[in-house]
């Protein structure tokens, strides 16, 4: 399915937002408090953090539901309510969102381990993401994007229940770490592998998010390049987390150190560029210069 954004990034690159859970944080969300509950809690001030992003000169912006399938929700008690806050999550980001720009449904990893390392099953994982993704596709996204992934099964399990309940396109971004031998998941997966058999189910674009810096996603973008003719999409941290004298957590790259770097991500074939963790409105004001200068060189 073609449908503008995709018409978008054929002529330029598409920027994506920050981390979402470390604003609503700065906000006020406790730890261990869904960051899903505020949707219905307190709308206003995730509407806020997503028109935050948007003025700072994101094309996309995720909703507040990294966290939000049936079967994740069920470790706070709230599997009963998965289908209206995520339903709701997609219509505040809807609502914050100028005309010409875009929403994407956030589908985060279920924290189930999948036979034989945990319990979950395929079908299992695949009918949490499919309600799921009912519900944001009724709250009126563009894309859905299943995030975070670092077992190539159950991000394949997700794309396969997102499928079964809606047309629209799906992003799918895995997360790597770097080693000698290159990229991989934490199960192993290769980032060629993961990208080639992603295509294959019916991805619409492809990438890598969280855990690698803004230079070390560099290399990533262009393993995945070289595997899939999709799309690839490219969301680093701001380096590794670090804690302060005063006990608070933050992250090794400066703005302009993880800017550095985000010409080369587009060099290196990334079509979407966006923030993972530690990044945030003033990430993307930032990245959205450096994109631009490098569009008029």
């Amino acid at each position: 399915m073609i449908i503008p954004l995709f018409d978008l990034v054929r002529r330029r690159t598409v920027l994506f937002d920050g981390a979402l859970g470390t604003e609503l944080m700065a906000r006020g969300l406790d730890r261990g408090v869904p960051p899903e509950l505020w949707n219905a809690e307190k709308p206003d001030v995730v509407r806020e953090v997503h028109a935050a992003y948007f003025e700072a000169g994101a094309d996309v912006v995720s909703t507040n539901s990294f966290g939000g399938t049936p079967l994740r929700l069920a470790a706070h008690g709230l599997e009963n309510r998965a289908f209206a806050l995520n339903r709701t999550a997609a219509r505040l980001a809807r609502e914050a969102a100028p005309p010409g720009r875009y929403v994407a449904g956030s589908m985060g990893p279920t924290g189930k381990f999948l036979e034989p390392q945990g319990q979950a099953t395929v079908e299992e994982l695949a009918a949490s993401y499919a309600e799921q993704a009912r519900a944001l596709v009724e709250g009126g996204v563009d894309v859905l994007i299943i995030e975070t992934q670092y077992d190539l099964r159950e991000a394949l399990a997700a794309l396969r229940g997102v499928q079964s309940v809606s047309s629209l396109p799906v992003f799918v971004t895995m997360t790597f770490g770097v080693y000698p031998r290159g990229y991989f998941t934490i199960m192993g997966d290769s980032a060629a592998r993961a990208a080639a058999e992603l295509e294959q189910a019916g991805a619409a674009a492809v990438g890598a998010n969280c855990t690698l810096t803004s230079e070390q996603m560099v290399g990533c973008v262009q393993v995945l390049r070289a595997a899939t003719p999709l799309p690839v999409i490219a969301q680093a941290n701001a380096g590794q987390p670090v804690q302060r004298p005063d006990g608070t957590f933050g992250y090794s790259q400066s703005i302009e150190e993880y800017v550095r770097h985000v010409p080369d991500m587009v060099a290196a074939g990334a079509g979407f560029i966006g923030g993972c963790c530690g990044t945030n409105p003033a990430h993307i004001r930032a990245m959205a210069r450096a994109i631009h200068r490098e569009e008029q060189a």
